[in-house]
């Protein structure tokens, strides 16, 4: 169900833009309602039980979203979400809204391995040359993969590039090989 959860990411991060609302604050609301949705069987079988009214199923939500000062549109989205019995898909609708909100602020997430910890200097030349690469601006996550044994792999989406001694030595061995 990619699908559900595509299109109401894509519409809320029009919500977003329209209304100027913080992207952040927008995200760590909606993370909260999903928290206490996935950690709470009382909730859960309120807001997904057809037999409870969808007036009382919102009071409940509003009184959440006042105690836990949730802004109205993320109150708007959940209980859209509820109405329609969509809830369970929330946490997969916050990770395509937060990919929705990275493409349309131009930024793109990089996973980074090295065979040893990057100081800050490294990372910031590493992400800078990320950036002109792909000509958007870089969230990078770092891991520490010692079996390359020199350089970084980065995996940006589906691409890879390898950079490191491994993979040198891979391409090499395949050259002779051949």
């Amino acid at each position: 169900m990619a699908s559900v959860a595509s299109t109401y990411a894509r519409a809320f991060a029009d919500v977003v833009f329209d209304t100027h609302l913080d992207a952040g604050r927008a995200i760590a609301g909606l993370r909260q309602i999903a928290g206490l949705f996935n950690q709470s069987i009382e909730l859960r079988r309120v807001w997904e039980n057809p037999a409870v009214p969808a007036d009382q199923k919102r009071k409940l939500l509003d009184v959440i979203a006042q105690r836990d000062g949730i802004d109205r549109p993320v109150r708007n989205l959940v209980a859209v979400l509820i109405d329609n019995r969509r809830l369970p898909f929330l946490t997969r609708i916050i990770e395509q809204l937060e990919k929705e909100l990275d493409a349309r602020l131009g930024f793109t997430e990089a996973q980074i391995s090295s065979a040893r910890e990057l100081g800050d200097a490294e990372k910031r030349t590493l992400e800078a040359q990320i950036a002109n690469t792909t000509g958007k601006k870089v969230r990078a996550s770092y891991g520490l993969d010692p079996s390359l044994l020199g350089g970084a792999v980065v995996r940006i989406g589906s691409t890879i590039y390898d950079g490191s001694v491994k993979g040198r030595l891979e391409k090499i061995k395949e050259a002779i090989s051949s």
